[in-house]
């Protein structure tokens, strides 16, 4: 594997600094590519206002309604729009398509000005991040399935199907709007609601206990 872990490169891990874990694997019903980004003790003030307007553009876009057949390249800064408001950028795309069962890579759905436009029942990432050579990174990447949005024409917008809360401590809460915080709200109920009980049903108490903390309003 490319990410085998060797004895040169290799350091114990402490409470003073951010992780950035990008998951996922390969299921018979889907692919997944998680990223989340946590912080086990005090994070630093830059930390925390950089996590949080990775994560503004995060739900940006993932709300965002758009016409039919819009490039992915047309709404692909509203991610971004947060970072440039204080003068900060990433240097990758900001998604990618995701296959069923098949690549976690997928052309040609994305962000980027050569691939298709976005139609109804496609899946992509949506991975804005941030990135200090030699002090920290910061990406929060959601799977998310283009759908209809509820609209008179027929306008589209995204469902996350991620359902995995996001590091409160790493969040400022006066950085986000009221529509952006109605939004974090929602997705916690909906991972409470699909996630809690399969937790429950497979006595995963502990896990239940951190799932409840970690989607409190």
């Amino acid at each position: 594997s490319p990410h085998s872990p060797s004895n040169g490169s290799s350091r114990a891990l402490s409470v003073g600094e951010m992780y950035l874990f990008d998951t996922g694997g390969q299921y018979l019903d889907g692919t997944t590519d998680i990223t989340r980004t946590v912080h086990w003790s005090e994070p630093t003030p830059l930390q925390k206002e950089a996590y949080t307007r990775v994560l503004m553009g995060n739900i940006d876009l993932s709300r965002l309604v758009f016409p039919s057949r819009t490039a992915g390249g047309t709404v692909e800064s509203f991610a971004r729009r947060a970072l440039w408001d204080v003068g900060l950028n990433y240097g990758h795309g900001t998604g990618h398509g995701i296959g069923n069962f098949l690549s976690v890579h997928e052309w040609p759905v994305g962000f980027q000005s050569n691939n298709v436009p976005l139609e109804a029942g496609m899946f992509t990432s949506i991975e804005p991040g941030y990135y200090r050579d030699g002090e920290f990174g910061i990406r929060i990447e959601d799977v998310a399935l283009v759908v209809e949005a509820q609209t008179e024409e027929t306008f589209l917008t995204f469902e996350v199907v991620s359902l995995v809360p996001y590091d409160r401590k790493l969040i400022d809460l006066s950085l986000l709007s009221p529509e952006q915080i109605r939004y974090l709200n929602a997705y916690y109920e909906r991972i409470r609601a699909l996630v809690g009980p399969e937790l429950r049903r497979q006595r995963l108490e502990e896990e239940h206990a951190w799932l409840q903390a970690s989607t409190e309003p």
